[in-house]
């Protein structure tokens, strides 16, 4: 039969008690047995009344053993007392700490749903700054015909065009890297794999602290988060290859090439055993290492991992996708560091095709596709195409911001007539009329400039016919 807590305790007490009272009146028949031995003379006593003492001196240590055990338990008893109502104490703080904690999966949930939203308001602004920033580089048109000089002077002396100019701003593993994959298209033009959102969030930081040129923070952030990535998944797994890409990205910002290059070429041998020969993320690996070696000079080097990059997009997301337009861009403009123009009219053709058909004309990337084809053009002296290529993109820009040329707003270049010599209209003599095949574009720079100027006045509410002096203001 087994006792409960508290019938225990009571036992004990009662126990308790008992012995004490047992211990009384051991203690009285002791001490009234000694005060007999002590009337009585030494040779008085007997041996049987010492034997009596003796008894009841070892029952009293029996009793104070019993009562010393009895105390213990009581002690022991309230320590598991005490120890239970800890033990329900923690329990309410564990009750307490789950709501806090759930309460935190809330707020975490909610303020990762709020970092979604800006990270796409974030790639929105990126994609308006590089608009913003082609139409910025347009505007050097419309300075003084000194400076045209100027610009003329220099663009005879560079033989080969800046890598940092005509290749694409957004790298293919940041763009890669900023987009949702959520959707099933997304996961399919991944190969099955996706980039943890974590790696996606420290991509986004370290680009924020490279753009400000802390690269003493975004470069310790990328080595420990390889260390750690290397230590949970080892060397060989698709995510140490996206840090390593990462990386790379930070050392060319800082023109540290041999590093990134090495960096690079990890990273694509590890995409390349994991994922596939012709996965995706191998072809931007491939055309992050050719823009690294475009930027080094090293274009015969470059040229077949952009070939190689172009063949698996093709291969992977069809012949006529955006991308693919991309990465012909990039091949033209290899080609035409190396003097290969024939190759570049096609690349960009087809690029120029691509956008056309897929995006539609008004897309930025017709524009600058349709500019870089008229860049090839004139390295070849063929300045009626580039001519051609020239209004196109000035005459769609102005329909677009301004409506029809038709009428009394006709920009200047529309008066310019293809077969050179002829006369031009009265309204535009000073403009492109004796425009040349064997002439430079300075007129044609200087008409543009004019003609903005027009427009502008326009905006302000001016005649055209009617020259009014510039507010300084």
């Amino acid at each position: 039969m087994s006792l409960s807590g508290e019938e225990l305790l009571c036992s004990t007490q009662q126990v308790i008690a008992g012995l004490e009272a047992l211990r009384g009146e051991n203690r009285n028949l002791l001490d009234k047995l000694q005060g007999a031995l002590q009337s009585r003379q030494p040779e008085d006593c007997t041996g049987l009344e010492q034997e009596k003492s003796g008894i009841i001196l070892e029952s009293l240590e029996r009793i104070e053993l019993g009562l010393g055990e009895a105390q213990v338990m009581m002690a022991l008893s309230a320590h598991l007392g005490a120890l239970e109502a800890e033990k329900q104490k923690l329990r309410a703080q564990v009750r307490r700490l789950c709501q806090e904690n759930q309460w935190l999966r809330d707020e975490l949930a909610g303020t990762q749903q709020r970092l979604g939203e800006r990270e796409q308001e974030l790639v929105t602004l990126e994609e308006q700054n590089r608009h913003l920033s082609f139409m910025s580089s347009i505007r050097k048109y419309d300075e003084d015909q000194e400076h045209s000089g100027a610009l003329d002077e220099k663009e005879t002396a560079s033989l080969k065009d800046s890598l940092d100019d005509l290749f694409p701003t957004d790298e293919e593993e940041q763009s890669q890297m900023s987009r949702p994959h959520s959707s099933a298209a997304a996961a399919a033009q991944q190969g099955g794999y996706e980039i943890p959102a974590r790696l996606r969030t420290l991509h986004n930081l370290v680009i924020q602290y490279a753009s400000h040129g802390r690269y003493e923070v975004a470069v310790p952030l990328c080595k420990q988060a390889l260390e750690d990535l290397e230590k949970s998944s080892g060397h060989n797994h698709p995510d140490v290859a996206t840090m390593l890409n990462i990386l790379a990205l930070v050392y060319r910002d800082q023109n540290k090439y041999k590093e990134a290059a090495n960096l690079l070429n990890d990273a694509l041998a590890i995409r390349e055993k994991t994922l596939g020969m012709d996965h995706p993320a191998v072809a931007a690996t491939l055309n992050n290492l050719a823009v690294l070696y475009g930027k080094r000079g090293k274009y015969k080097e470059a040229e077949p991992l952009c070939k190689r990059a172009l063949e698996i997009r093709e291969k992977v997301l069809g012949t006529d996708h955006p991308d693919v337009a991309k990465q012909l861009n990039n091949l033209a403009l290899l080609c035409q560091n190396q003097g290969k123009y024939q190759e570049v009219e096609l690349y960009y053709e087809r690029a120029l095709h691509i956008y056309q058909s897929r995006l539609g004309s008004d897309d930025p990337n017709v524009a600058k596709t349709k500019n870089n084809l008229a860049s090839c053009y004139l390295k070849q002296g063929k300045y009626r195409q580039a001519e051609a290529l020239y209004k196109e993109i000035l005459t769609h820009a102005h329909e677009r911001e301004f409506g029809s040329v038709e009428g009394d707003g006709r920009p200047i270049w529309i008066h310019v007539l293809n077969v050179g010599g002829k006369a031009a209209s009265d309204s535009c003599q000073d403009g492109l009329g004796s425009l040349k095949r064997s002439g430079s574009f300075t007129k044609l720079r200087e008409s543009i400039r004019r003609s903005s100027e027009k427009l502008v006045r326009k905006l302000k509410g001016v005649g055209a016919t009617e020259p009014a002096p510039r507010n300084p203001g």
